[in-house]
């Protein structure tokens, strides 16, 4: 059955039906990290979210191309045209070269998004090796009328612009918001209007990171990165720009700015953006000093932190919230999402366990039968995740129902349960079995584990018959049994749950 995908249109305030540009192709960008700094949750928000849409596209049989960039240049302190660009100030802190800060934490964050199940984009650039193209833009938009020089930097005109097209349309902003909005910046005297933002910036005599143009030795300004490699390697018009949600003012309005400037309109069809991550409502960020690294949390060296929390505990927490509402870290949520995980992992490496029967109790059959496209739909609409979870929850409720004997499963059903089960945890939502799991997951596990499964699995067999007769002496005792012996077994609503304790 073909799926119908919606999406939710940031440009137009609602949910649209996604139809590429080109059919059966998809381009996609996706603004990526500044490398000054180790990745934290809110990095991994975006690229966890867009990471679930690449992999529901291709699920889809499109052919995607997915470009999310480096900025490894031009990034200001205060985004807002003044002030020290990010990387190169830590440069000078640690006596590296730029490029040196720029690689290394370029590495921890591929090392943090491999960590948590983030494929690699089809072409990641970096701004720094794309500064032709950037200062190619910025001449388009001047020949065109929207930008002047100053001293040696070139700024965008708002006004002029704004007379012609809608600046603000994706924030909702009118050009007297943006001007007001922009007063605190009143005493910097090379812009004709203080909301006017910069395309390329005249380096002061310290700058180290700077390139020959012809207005002066500089570097471009940070919104110019994305249009300019967005178009080289997407074209004029491509589907789908995300990024958090924190980017859609200033960054991402004056990226559609630009393009309409350069070009005579957007290069964009569906903008899409994902909420934050928060610290007691506050939005988590290395500029408001309040963030936890990914390695923090993998290692709980943090005074937040009660406890270590894996990669796919991180991942599944994400996921378990709509990826356009925020989310609110505590223990508390990551502690439920780590019993969480744990409870769909060991499901999923339950289903070995199950006999199959002749036929299939009727609500089995009804219930299988329906999850996939339950799961479809939910995908299917704005990607809602925490949707597809419940449901895969649901899935877990009865292979603890059919592991206690209380239903019956054919192999055909079965076989769909898995297939349902592994299409939708593994391959789309993109988790991975926890280091307790991983081995009998992927179908391996040595053979005294594989041997204490078939040992456990005929024993409680026999104490859910006990169970059945009312002989409640037999059934504790095995249980008794069973935890002196290093297993741990657990009576649930939904049946009967064993583990390994090592």
């Amino acid at each position: 059955m073909k799926q119908t995908l919606l999406v939710y249109n940031t440009l137009h305030r609602q949910k649209e039906r996604f139809d590429p540009i080109n059919p059966n192709h998809v381009g996609m960008y996706v603004c990526g990290p500044t490398v000054y700094g180790d990745p934290h949750l809110g990095h991994a928000r975006p690229a966890i979210t867009f990471d679930v849409l690449f992999r529901y596209l291709r699920h889809l049989g499109y052919k995607v191309r997915y470009v999310r960039n480096i900025t490894d240049v031009g990034h200001l302190e205060h985004d807002a045209d003044e002030g020290d660009d990010k990387i190169e100030k830590k440069a000078r802190l640690e006596q590296l070269e730029p490029m040196e800060i720029a690689q290394h934490y370029t590495n921890r964050y591929h090392q943090a998004m491999d960590a948590l199940g983030v494929l690699r984009p089809s072409i990641e650039p970096h701004a720094s090796g794309h500064i032709i193209e950037q200062q190619q833009l910025v001449k388009e938009i001047m020949d065109n009328g929207f930008a002047y020089e100053s001293n040696g930097s070139v700024y965008f005109d708002i006004e002029a612009y704004n007379k012609k097209y809608h600046y603000g349309k994706l924030s909702g902003r009118s050009l007297e918001n943006v001007i007001n909005e922009s007063r605190e910046l009143d005493g910097v005297g090379e812009k004709r209007n203080q909301a006017d933002f910069a395309l390329w910036k005249k380096a002061s005599p310290e700058h180290i990171m700077r390139w020959p143009s012809q207005w002066s030795d500089g570097f471009p300004g940070w919104h110019c990165e994305c249009t300019a490699m967005g178009r080289k390697y997407l074209g004029n018009h491509f589907d789908i720009h995300g990024g958090g949600m924190d980017l859609v003012f200033p960054h991402h309005e004056c990226e559609i700015a630009q393009a309409t400037a350069s070009q005579g309109d957007d290069m964009v069809k569906y903008w899409m953006h994902n909420n934050m991550i928060t610290i007691n409502g506050q939005k988590m960020g290395k500029s408001l000093g309040n963030f936890i690294t990914l390695e923090q949390f993998f290692t709980g060296n943090h005074e937040k932190l009660d406890q270590a929390y894996g990669p796919m505990t991180i991942r599944f927490f994400i996921l378990s919230a709509h990826y356009r509402s925020p989310v609110d870290f505590s223990n508390e949520a990551l502690q439920a999402a780590e019993k969480g995980l744990e409870r769909l992992m060991n499901a999923i490496d339950d289903l070995k366990r199950i006999v199959p029967q002749a036929a299939c109790s009727p609500e089995v059959e009804s219930f299988v039968k329906g999850l996939k496209q339950k799961c479809y739909d939910a995908m299917n609409d704005d990607l809602q995740t925490q949707i597809v979870i419940s449901h895969l929850f649901e899935a877990c409720r009865v292979v603890n129902t059919l592991l206690d004997h209380k239903g019956a499963i054919c192999q055909e059903c079965l076989d769909e349960l898995a297939s349902t089960l592994r299409l939708f945890a593994f391959d789309l939502l993109g988790l991975q079995p926890t280091t307790a799991t991983m081995a009998q997951a992927a179908g391996g596990g040595n053979a005294r584990e594989e041997a204490f499964g078939k040992v456990v699995d005929m024993v409680l067999s026999l104490r859910a018959k006990a169970k059945a007769a009312k002989d409640w002496a037999t059934s504790d005792q095995i249980r008794d049994e069973l935890a002196a012996a290093g297993f741990e077994v657990k009576d649930t609503k939904d049946g009967v749950t064993w583990k390994l304790n090592k």
